[in-house]
């Protein structure tokens, strides 16, 4: 399992947030997903076997929205 968190960039409203959390959600092997608004950041825990932070962020790229970094860090 892996903690990936992204800086992002275009969240205009509360509403963005809710797409960005549905969309991340379904990926596969995503377990827990959290999307600070007003921080503009996205931390999400993964199953590195399923997917991968660059997953996730092509994920967030595709709806429109800017990722400004991303940090990665396995969990032990």
């Amino acid at each position: 399992m892996e903690k990936v968190l992204m800086e992002l960039g275009g969240m205009s409203c509360p509403s963005c947030l809710d797409k960005i959390k549905t969309a991340v959600e379904h990926q596969a092997g995503v377990s827990e997903v959290k999307v600070l608004f007003n921080a503009g950041k996205l931390k999400a825990t993964v199953d590195s076997d399923q997917t991968t932070a660059t997953d996730l962020k092509q994920v967030v790229e595709n709806l429109g929205y800017q990722v400004n970094k991303v940090k990665e860090k396995e969990l032990v």
